[in-house]
């Protein structure tokens, strides 16, 4: 696919590309995001194709279809508790987390070569289909780039579109810095997943694994833009930015003696990171044990099915494209 092919490209601007480098389905799935996926062949194209029609429905009026399931809505995991590393710096794999919280790890993963460092997909909690956005640690720390806003902008406003409940799971330090970000859009760019979380009337459930800090918090469906309940896990470390950096910047007149940093940094991280304080202060709902997570968002999502929400009359809403 492309607009112009490869001898048009050639006659007007010199450029000698072939198709398939032009305009293949590796191309539209890793770099322009036109795909959501690019399959071996016609048959596993299908047979994918079919999974997916499984998950959505008819119409946006028709509700989520719903399967029977085996899988018990009270089932606990307890290897999520020890999912988490103790090093704040070490990654793990969001998509464990989501495959284990899921109706028989049954999960479609949309768009998963493009801007891989957040996940989005659909799986099913309690026999219902539901929309997934998480943080990918293993890739870029899980920070929010233009790419990754994006993508996951995108697919927030196609479930809203269809009446798909949403659970985001976060794990952000924050946006992508640097120069190359700030030519690209980042403040557009991250404005429209703002946007599309805000617009949302469909359930919204946050679970914060871990780092959430600054502006990328809020943009990830944090209770200021509308999410219903907000849970933390007692890793979740909840402030504008992390411990170190912000010692730094606050008693940048202790930065020569080692012992005095080591202490600030002790003393933020007990007053501002725990979740429990987010908690008292209402930024989160509840701190919850890694191993109920999946029962906890099957009473969560119970309470909401019904939810409405009165949109104000207006033509249309203006989405910073």
């Amino acid at each position: 696919m492309f607009v112009t092919g490869p001898d048009v490209v050639k006659t007007v601007t010199n450029e000698v590309v072939t198709a398939e480098e032009l305009g293949g389905a590796s191309v539209h799935a890793t770099k322009s995001s036109i795909a959501d996926g690019a399959f071996e062949n016609d048959v596993e194209t299908l047979l994918q194709m079919r999974r997916l029609i499984d998950f959505l429905p008819s119409n946006n009026t028709a509700g989520v279809p719903e399967w029977p399931s085996f899988d018990d809505i009270e089932r606990q995991d307890l290897s999520l508790d020890t999912l988490i590393p103790s090093n704040p710096n070490q990654p793990y794999d969001i998509k464990e987390l989501i495959l284990k919280i899921v109706d028989e790890g049954d999960f479609f993963e949309l768009a998963d070569t493009f801007a891989k460092n957040i996940v989005t997909g659909f799986g099913r909690i309690a026999g219902k289909t539901v929309g997934f956005v998480a943080n990918q640690p293993m890739v870029l720390a899980g920070v929010l780039d233009s790419d990754a806003s994006r993508k996951a902008a995108r697919f927030v406003r196609f479930c809203d579109a269809f009446n798909i409940p949403i659970v985001t799971f976060v794990d952000v330090p924050g946006f992508l810095p640097g120069t190359a970000q700030e030519y690209g859009g980042l403040i557009k760019h991250g404005a429209k997943l703002l946007f599309a979380y805000s617009q949302c009337t469909v359930p919204l459930v946050t679970i914060i694994t871990r780092k959430a800090y600054g502006g990328a918090f809020d943009v990830m469906a944090s209770k200021e833009i509308g999410a219903d309940l907000n849970y933390a896990w007692p890793t979740a470390q909840i402030a504008v930015m992390g411990a170190k950096g912000a010692v730094e910047i606050i008693f940048r007149q202790d930065i020569g003696d080692a012992d005095k940093i080591a202490a600030r940094t002790k003393e933020y991280e007990d007053r501002f990171l725990s979740p429990f304080v987010a908690a008292e202060r209402g930024y989160i709902d509840d701190v919850i044990m890694p191993h109920s997570t999946r029962k906890r968002i099957a009473r969560a999502l119970a309470m909401l099915k019904d939810k409405h929400v009165e949109v104000p009359m207006k033509k249309h809403d203006n989405m910073p494209l």
